[in-house]
């Protein structure tokens, strides 16, 4: 057995009265990686910022045990001053967030931000620390190093951003990195090559890494141990091995249980019917720059999309990132206004309608997006917000809006007493619900659904899931539904199509596309597939050695 890097031992943590963390106990060895699962809200998060002290900035409290830093100079990390810490942070720990755009200064360039790490921690001049960042982000596999470092974060993929924020995070070769959920939001075949580059780099760096996910099929890639976490206790801690082959807790076998997985099936396909959505030769183009003297270009996002979705049919829509979905999406509903090409929703030509016309005809459609928080005004009480649509297209009066109210939130199962609440008191899960709820206000035919279950837990992203499909049993509904998590769009879709750079590549039935596919983007995505079963995880890295972490561009060039 390696020794431990980090142990945590009976940690207490509090919020005011309630306590978040309740006596956690784990170690982390040198070289590996434990995984800490668990709900939303279970106390993982808060485990993480603990280790770095950061639970005190987010108005946390460590109220007992015991973490303790091993390596040349041991610490007790709890019983350190802040100055102490910050010399910690960033240099012996480091930490990967889940979202890089909100991660990174936006007003900083790549290279600044990087070479900060080197003059903090190792006292180097600027233009010493601009050469050491060009070697980090060498390391990390980011292309054209030198350029990037002049670029700003909004300039950057969601995947480089991510490995922007690996390279900050491995520059002073930490003894720990924290990873949390720092896959969450990227497709699947950027995510296969996040997870590999972390589990090489940590070969080579010989660093413990703490990682923090609700896909089990990212725990069987890249995890040697799991920790399951409910209610802010831990309730297993087992062999990565041992943990999928037979869970002890009846939770961990839940969670489990809840992880969606390629090959459980698709929902029978409905009756051959008049289709709702109809589209053909949709193209949608961004101008790009262009002003005084200088001519301007364009970029197109969708190129000749033509797809339909029948009557109570699902159609899956999957892709990398970027690669047109979300705008497609938008497109469809003219919330962005397509270039060329015609739309038809319930036979109604929304491409030639004016803008009175098409407030109308949006009745029939409604949109679900990815962030649930983001989609509600933090204003309003639930009652105005899920029957704000139908008060809009006239279908409710004010008089009758809260029976309306109830009515949605027993439909999409909340409890009727929520009437009178506001969004923040809520979870993401029943946030999603009550996007659901309000979309649901108008009885539409058509929803299109832009990543909403992505940056849920599997056992919420279940639920949420299992009640689309009963809405569309009970009402008929269509959806567009568009996902990066492809056992996801396998559970919710009859048929499925694939965008690659703004075109339809492959359209078919969910079982065709997913297991005889005949365009060789779809064979590639469907590679990139973590698989919720460790056995189909690639060799394990070699044994950790210890490497400056220039030694990886040289590697690379080599």
């Amino acid at each position: 057995m390696t020794a431990p890097i980090l142990t945590v031992s009976d940690l207490r943590v509090s919020f005011g009265r309630h306590e978040a963390v309740k006596g956690v106990s784990f170690s982390v060895p040198a070289g590996r990686t434990l995984a800490l699962v668990g709900e939303s809200g279970s106390g993982k998060s808060v485990t993480a910022l603990s280790i770095l002290r950061l639970v005190e900035r987010e108005g946390g409290r460590i109220d007992g045990g015991a973490i303790n830093l091993f390596g040349e100079n041991p610490v007790e990390l709890t019983a350190i001053d802040e100055a102490q810490m910050r010399a910690i942070r960033g240099n012996r720990i480091s930490m990967v967030f889940q979202e890089p755009m909100t991660s990174l200064n936006p007003v900083l360039t790549v290279g600044d931000q990087v070479s900060e790490v080197f003059i903090r921690h190792r006292g180097l001049g600027v233009r010493e620390a601009l050469a050491e960042a060009k070697v980090a982000l060498d390391a990390v596999r980011i292309p054209e190093a030198g350029r990037r470092l002049g670029q700003y974060p909004h300039e950057l993929s969601g995947g480089l951003r991510q490995r922007v924020m690996i390279a900050i995070a491995l520059a002073c070769r930490p003894q720990l990195m924290i990873a949390d959920e720092p896959s969450t939001a990227l497709d699947v075949t950027t995510q296969a090559e996040i997870l590999a580059l972390m589990r090489e780099l940590q070969a080579q760096i010989g660093m413990a890494m703490l990682f923090i996910t609700h896909d089990m099929g990212v725990v069987a890639e890249i995890a040697d141990r799991v920790a399951v976490m409910r209610h802010g206790e831990l309730v297993e801690d087992a062999e990565v091995s041992a943990f999928f082959a037979a869970p002890r807790h009846d939770y961990s076998r839940r969670l489990l249980a809840a992880a969606p997985k390629l090959g459980e099936g698709s929902p029978t396909a409905p009756p051959a019917s008049e289709p709702v959505l109809e589209v053909e030769g949709l193209i949608t183009r961004f101008r790009l720059g262009g002003g005084f003297l200088r001519a301007a270009r364009h970029f197109e996002a969708v190129r000749g999309v033509s797809l339909t979705v029948g009557a109570g049919e699902t159609l899956g829509l999957v892709g990398e990132s970027g690669c047109g979905k979300s705008t497609l999406a938008r497109s469809v509903l003219r919330l962005v206004e397509p270039s060329a090409g015609a739309i038809r929703l319930a036979g109604r030509d929304l491409s030639a309608m004016d803008r009175t016309t098409l407030l109308h005809a949006r009745r029939d459609a409604q949109m679900v997006f990815q962030d649930p928080y983001a989609s509600l005004n933090p204003r309003l009480p639930v009652s105005e917000l899920v029957t704000e649509p139908a008060a809009i297209h006239g279908v409710v009066t004010r008089r009758h809006s809260r029976e309306l109210a109830v009515s949605l939130l027993e439909k999409v199962g909340l409890e009727a007493d929520a009437v009178d609440r506001y969004p923040h008191q809520f979870s993401g899960g029943q946030r999603q619900r009550l996007c659901i709820a309000r979309a649901l206000s108008v009885k539409p035919k058509l929803i299109v659904a832009d990543e909403p279950v992505s940056a849920l837990d599997v056992s919420i992203a279940r639920q949420i899931t299992d009640l689309l499909l009963e809405l569309q049993r009970q009402e008929g509904l269509s959806f567009l539904f568009i996902s990066h998590d492809i056992a996801v769009i396998e559970r919710v879709s009859h048929r499925i199509a694939v965008m690659y750079q703004g075109e339809i590549v492959e359209t078919g039935p969910a079982a065709a596309v997913l297991f005889s596919p005949q365009h060789a983007y779809t064979r590639r995505l469907l590679s990139a597939v973590p698989r919720a079963d460790h056995r189909s995880r690639a060799a394990p890295p070699p044994a950790p050695r210890t490497v400056r972490i220039a030694d990886f561009a040289g590697a690379d060039a080599a």
